[in-house]
């Protein structure tokens, strides 16, 4: 194979991902022992050596552009598969070590991951986790991301999805609004109370209740309330535990709030249905151990067969 790379190229590529890394010539140059005269000379040859601009400078910041940024996830990832290849062969890969970037939904995430991580640390200590808390479905080549938790199944065919579990959903409501509005019976009497909403971020629809009928099928059914909340989706809870309405929900969390009658379950004949939640990654992009250490983690703590019903 014809020899692509030579030192400089590849110690220009280093010095480019450092100066993206650190958003500074100044910063970057301090990392790498050099000056930023020379870190920023390094960077225009690499410019001039693509064709493409990769730094948006003003005199007071470097940004990427569009295709720096792009170009730069591409050699991070591929830097880091060298480190991890070198560590591999001398053996300092015995035990997990770096970072690992973990997006996650705000009810999962909270719920379910964060209070599980402080054993991975103390596991796998010198793993460092960079984690992301919203709703919104992250690009893993764009925004650098190793591994994200999603509610629902992505259309990319090129993620692999670890199932971790399927969340129950509950209908509850206080015992405040229950006892203002009376307790609903069966599913056409929902017509005549208050639905909290939950909006979508990714349709900006509210989220249709899935309720499971007499013949055992799961359902999605319409409901309507002069209340929605999109983003986050604690938001609704907070409601319903101040009495503003009905709400559907998932059971993980409000199980302390059953348990102490903040909020009481309704319509319980149509309880049984589910939402998955999977831990997704990129099935083609190599796998370094302290990202096969965090998936095996959460699959062995929330995967199916691991949770109390």
């Amino acid at each position: 194979m014809a020899r692509q790379f030579d030192d400089l190229k590849l110690g220009s590529i280093e010095l480019f991902c450092l100066t993206a890394q650190w958003e500074g010539f100044t910063a970057a140059a301090k990392a790498a022992g050099l000056t930023a005269p020379a870190v920023s000379r390094s960077v225009a040859r690499l410019e001039a050596r693509l064709g493409v601009r990769l730094f948006q400078r003003t005199t007071r910041q470097v940004r990427l552009t569009d295709a720096g940024r792009r170009y730069y996830e591409q050699c991070r990832q591929a830097l880091g598969q060298l480190t991890e290849a070198e560590r591999e062969l001398a053996g300092a890969q015995q035990s997990p070590a770096g970072l690992v970037r973990l997006s996650l939904p705000t009810s999962y995430g909270h719920c379910r991951i964060l209070p599980l991580l402080p054993e991975f640390s103390r596991a796998h200590p010198l793993v460092e986790l960079d984690l992301q808390i919203s709703n919104r479905n992250v690009d893993f080549t764009e925004e650098g991301f190793d591994l994200a938790v999603r509610g629902r199944a992505p259309p990319d065919s090129g993620l692999v999805a670890r199932k971790l579990e399927d969340a129950a959903l509950v209908i509850v409501a206080s015992p405040a609004y229950l006892k203002r509005r009376g307790r609903p019976r069966e599913l056409g009497e929902l017509s005549q109370h208050e639905c909290i909403q939950f909006v979508l971020p990714s349709s900006g629809q509210p989220v249709p209740w899935l309720v499971r009928d007499g013949d055992g099928r799961d359902t999605e059914l319409l409901t309507h309330g002069k209340l929605r909340c999109a983003d986050d989706i604690l938001g609704p809870v907070t409601l319903a535990r101040a009495g503003a309405g009905l709400l559907q929900t998932y059971r993980f969390i409000i199980e302390q709030d059953l348990r102490n009658g903040t909020l009481k379950e309704v319509l319980t004949q149509h309880a049984g249905a589910s939402r998955p939640f999977s831990l997704m990654y990129p099935a083609n992009r190599h796998m370094p151990l302290r990202v096969r250490a965090l998936i095996d983690f959460l699959v062995q703590r929330l995967g199916p067969g691991t949770l109390a019903a």
